[in-house]
Order: structure tokens, then C-alpha cells, then sequence
């Protein structure tokens, strides 16, 4: 028996979730995602009780919601000290969590993008109904980074190769920034 693996694969999963309902509301109030989706709903739900009180804190702009991006930051950081804690390590100087969790989240948000428009490309293959919930959402979300490089790249005879630039442009960036 393993209490220790567990807790940490349990803070792990937790938090990450977590996470990535946060960056989702980021990104879903980023590029004016339809609000009224049930997906939104759900995302602006599970969110708001720790975002409303950090917005009397962190005010945000019209496009951006900051108070998302600094609860992502906050929380790598308390992963990081929990789960060094739990395994009888120190805990790294302030600093160096910060610019982890600054690069985490720049990683986040790539992982995020890549793996939103590698869904859209499968959801294509299926012809999904562009009206269901979840549909309706990943093209919300990968739009605003394909119509640019759609609007670039020629005609191909129907074939839309704007995913594929797409992908190779974010793990190029992961690749350059080694994240």
C-alpha cells in the first residue's frame, strides 16, 4: 500500500482539473465564446466561487480575465508546495515557484490550444452537428488561431491544411521556449 502515491496522484488530478477549468474560462472569455453554451455555463459555475472574490482583488480588462491567469499561477504553486511538502522536500525559494509557475502556465496554454485544435481536426472526420454544445465551443476556441493562417495558405482542392500549420506552429514554440 501506497498512502503517499495516492495522496500526491490525488492532489495532482484535483488541482489539475481544476486548472484546466480555469484556462478554459480564460480562454472561452478570450475569444467570445457564446456564453449561453451549456458548456460555458457549466465552466463559468464551477469557477466563479473562487473567481468572483479574487476579482474584487485583481480587477481585469474588457478582453482579458486576469484574475483567471492568476488563479492558475496560484494554484501550480500550491501543487508545487503541497506535493514537495508531502514528499519531505523543501520548499524552493518564492522566485523560482513563481517562474515555474509562469512557465507552466505558458505551457498550459500551448498544451491547451494544441490539443483543442487536434480535437477539432477529429471532429471533422466524424461531420459532427455544428450546432451540439461541443462543437460549437472547440470552433469557438481553435477559430481565432486558424482563420489567420486559412486566410494565408492557398486553396488546396478542398482540403484544409490550416490545422496541420497550426499544430506545427505551437510545438515549435514549445520546442523554442523549451517548455
Amino acid at each position: 500500500m501506497n498512502p503517499q502515491g495516492a495522496m500526491t496522484f490525488l492532489i495532482d488530478v484535483v488541482i489539475n482539473l481544476f486548472i484546466f477549468l480555469l484556462l478554459t474560462r480564460f480562454i472561452l472569455q478570450l475569444v467570445r465564446a457564446d456564453f449561453y453554451n451549456p458548456l460555458s455555463q457549466f465552466v463559468v459555475k464551477a469557477t466563479n466561487p473562487v473567481l468572483t472574490p479574487l476579482r474584487k482583488i485583481v480587477p481585469g480588462t474588457s478582453l482579458v480575465d486576469v484574475a483567471s491567469l492568476v488563479a492558475v499561477v496560484i494554484l501550480i504553486i500550491l501543487k508545487v508546495v503541497m506535493l514537495v511538502s508531502l514528499n519531505g522536500q523543501g520548499v524552493p525559494p518564492v522566485p523560482a515557484m513563481v517562474i515555474f509557475a509562469l512557465r507552466s502556465l505558458a505551457s498550459l496554454m500551448i498544451n491547451y490550444l494544441f490539443f483543442a485544435v487536434l480535437i477539432r481536426v477529429i471532429l471533422s472526420w466524424v461531420a459532427p452537428d455544428p450546432y451540439n454544445p461541443f462543437t460549437a465551443i472547440m470552433t469557438q476556441i481553435t477559430e481565432p488561431v486558424m482563420a489567420p493562417v486559412r486566410r494565408v495558405m492557398p486553396a488546396m482542392g478542398g482540403l484544409d491544411l490550416s490545422p496541420l500549420v497550426v499544430l506545427l506552429g505551437l510545438q515549435f514554440l514549445m520546442v523554442l521556449f523549451a517548455i
